[in-house]
Order: C-alpha cells, then structure tokens, then sequence
C-alpha cells in the first residue's frame, strides 16, 4: 500500500509538468533567424493581393479628394447638423491659430509673430473654390502650411471642409437668403 501510495504521490508531483500553457510555447521573436523556413525569417511576408484591415481606400472621393483625377466639386456623403459639428470642433483645435474662428487669416499665430500667410477663406477663389481643392491643401499642405493626413482623417477633413463652406456662407449672407421665419427674428432683434 505504501508502495501505491508514493508511486500516486510521484504521478500527481509530475502531472503539471506534462501541461503547456500558450505562454510556455516555442515562438520566434520579431525578425529572429529560423531554421524551419528556407528563406530563414521567422516573420512571414504577407500573402499577395492581401490587404491589411481598415486599410482598403478603394474610394477616391472620400481618400484623395478627387473624382477621376479632378479635384472634387461635392462632398462624398451628406452634410449633416452632426457632421457641421464635429468640423466645427476639429476646426477650433486644428484651423484656429493660423485662421482664426471666422477664418479671416488672423489667427493667434499670425498675431503672435508667424507670417501672415493663410489667406482669408472669405476671399472669391476660395468661396468659388471646390471642397477637393481644401481636401488637398489640408492632405498635402501649401506654401507654409503643412499636410495634416496624420493628424486629421479624412472623414473628419470633410467635416472640417464643411463648416468652412459654412462659415464662408455666414460671413457673406444675405438677409434675402434666409427663410421668411428668421427674416422676421432677425429684424425684431435688431431694432
């Protein structure tokens, strides 16, 4: 009995020995040299014609700005109340110091000392200007200005775009152009 009992004992002592954990694994490190493949690199080329997740920008409107090859004239999706929002966000933190709030160009940089070099987006080539050609100044950058692709995605670039367009509208409106309902207000609140 006593037998049966150490030999039990000395089972259950080796028993965890026999069970592997993924972390107990034999793995390779990144780049480390490996015996098994023939070209001997552990870390494997990815398969042609694979495209990585998140990564696949088949559509030229929203990723380039572009409409077969030209500088797009619309926007690639409808401007909502949400998206005017989130572009008037994004333009506070990213636009503001070189353009200021009601972008004149004026921004706090350029009052600090920067040269004045963003223009007014006021001005006619801009206002005439088409939502791809800021699409392309905010991707690509111009003159002193420098390209915001990595700071700013493109469905954000779009939104910004869009409260441009609605700041250029608001500081070049017309009180013909407003529903009769805000003509009234407007003129009661101005007496």
């Amino acid at each position: 009995m006593a037998r049966l009992l150490l030999t039990c004992s000395l089972l259950l002592l080796f028993l965890p020995a026999c069970r592997q954990q993924m972390a107990d694994q034999p793995r390779y490190e990144p780049l480390e040299e490996s015996g098994f493949f023939a070209d001997h690199r552990s870390s494997r080329p990815l398969p042609v014609g694979v495209v990585p997740r998140g990564f696949l920008n088949e559509d030229e409107h929203l990723y380039t700005g572009r409409v077969d090859g030209q500088l797009a004239t619309t926007f690639p999706f409808e401007i909502t109340s949400d998206v005017l929002q989130r572009g008037r966000d994004r333009y506070n933190i990213f636009c503001t110091p070189c353009h200021d709030h009601v972008g004149t160009g004026n921004g706090m940089a350029v009052r600090r000392g920067f040269r004045r070099l963003p223009p007014t987006f006021h001005m006619d080539r801009l206002r005439e200007a088409g939502p791809g050609y800021f699409f392309d100044v905010i991707t690509n950058g111009f003159g002193a200005m420098n390209d915001y692709a990595a700071q700013i995605k493109p469905r954000v670039r779009w939104a910004i775009i869009a409260y441009i367009r609605a700041l250029q509208l608001s500081q070049n409106a017309n009180a013909r152009d407003l529903p009769a309902q805000d003509r009234q207000e407007l003129e009661r609140t101005s007496r």
